[in-house]
């Protein structure tokens, strides 16, 4: 089985594509997830990655490229968000569901006008096994992009996930780096819906970070980490998608959580097992 795997990635080009685009989706949404985590910010990682849907619509129905509008989409989300938590008395948590909620609705309106059925299963579950040049080529501009964001802002995105207050007192402008951080979150969640689509976006960003959360307690580990079983849970989904002709984003999205439910037992600081192996020796 492995066997023919791998002769299918020497021969088939489309595979070739669909393993290469779901790597870098794996490691882009591990390190940019990270950050998700550190900040309690997952309920806006969901948001943002279904509020795209009418972008992605839009852009089908007038015939430019999808990133235009589910970008436009994504910041608008975060915008809004932002607003409505400013200028009511609604929790963030509040917000972000009626906001989120609305767009999403919203676009599998506007895709039922657009495309058919299957399309739309297509954006809302993903097809990495029908990824073209172009979008293995977008994929990899968006990666090295953000990559590169969080390698310049590094130190600030550190001290603003840990103590916002700190980062004030400095001088440092943190409403800036947040919705910069929504941006480069908007356009990871826009090339992710190919691999694992619109549903399943949220899985990529906030599993592997999760899982290397529970391994270590230094940042600079948890990204490294984060972003290998990112990649990890990338090949083990295209192995068996192609394998056992299963749909790809929830093969993909299903090893992330394999890799999370062992350190959730296995972890030799924070997982279960130690955990009660701990409180035995205290009670002997």
């Amino acid at each position: 089985m492995i066997q023919s795997f791998v002769d299918g990635v020497l021969n088939y080009q489309f595979l070739q594509y669909a393993l290469i685009t779901s790597i870098l989706v794996g490691l882009a949404s591990g390190v940019i997830g990270s950050f998700i985590i550190l900040r309690g910010m997952s309920l806006m990682g969901d948001a943002i990655s279904h509020a795209v849907l009418p972008g992605v619509a839009i852009s089908y129905m007038f015939g430019f490229s999808y990133i235009l509008g589910a970008t436009a989409f994504g910041v608008l989300t975060a915008a809004l968000i932002g607003f409505v938590t400013q200028k009511s008395r609604l929790k963030n948590d509040t917000a972000i569901g009626i906001v989120f909620s609305s767009f999403f609705a919203l676009g599998i309106i506007l895709i039922s006008f657009a495309q058919s059925a299957t399309d739309l299963y297509h954006i809302l579950f993903g097809n990495v096994l029908a990824v073209r040049e172009s979008d293995l080529y977008l994929t990899a501009i968006v990666s090295a992009v953000v990559l590169l964001f969080i390698f310049i802002f590094y130190k600030e995105l550190k001290i603003t996930s840990f103590d916002p207050m700190m980062a004030k007192a400095y001088g440092l402008n943190t409403t800036f780096i947040h919705y910069a951080l929504m941006f480069f979150l908007t356009l990871v969640a826009v090339v992710s819906l190919q691999t694992v689509g619109t549903i399943l976006v949220i899985a990529m960003l906030i599993t592997p970070a999760a899982t290397a959360y529970l391994l270590t307690n230094r940042l600079s580990t948890m990204i490294a980490l984060s972003a290998s079983f990112g990649v990890l849970s990338a090949i083990v989904g295209v192995f068996f998608s192609y394998s056992y002709n299963l749909p790809s984003g929830a093969t993909i999205v299903l090893a992330s959580a394999v890799f999370f439910a062992l350190a959730f037992l296995f972890s030799p600081t924070k997982g279960i097992l130690f955990q009660r192996k701990e409180q035995t020796n205290e009670e002997i």
